[in-house]
């Protein structure tokens, strides 16, 4: 099943319910900062899993004390779609588990 892109209103209005995502270089991105480095790599496993269940992958980078995402879908032309705002919010909603901030 063929996924299409949003268009830019759509992505407004879904980045307005997922405070602190952005958009940037026609991607989404976020960026948290967590208690320690093992906070954030239970994190990334934890996203990891995720990722796993959706069959939808990020770019996913691991600090000492953060964990950056930058969302598309290749399939798409690399355009944001769909796919990426459930796994947007799928990350959103498992962050405060971690303390993530």
């Amino acid at each position: 099943m063929a996924v299409e892109p949003l268009s830019q209103e759509e992505i407004g209005h879904r980045l307005a319910e997922l405070p602190g995502w952005s958009l940037t270089d026609g991607r989404l991105t976020r960026s948290y900062r967590l208690g320690s480095h093992f906070a954030a790599t239970a994190m990334v496993v934890h996203i990891a899993q995720v990722q796993e269940e959706l069959n939808h992958h990020s770019d996913l980078t691991l600090g000492y004390d953060t964990v950056a995402l930058t969302v598309h879908t290749h399939s798409a032309g690399g355009a944001v779609t769909a796919l990426d705002f459930d796994l947007a919010r799928r990350v959103a909603d498992l962050a405060p588990v971690h303390g993530a901030h």
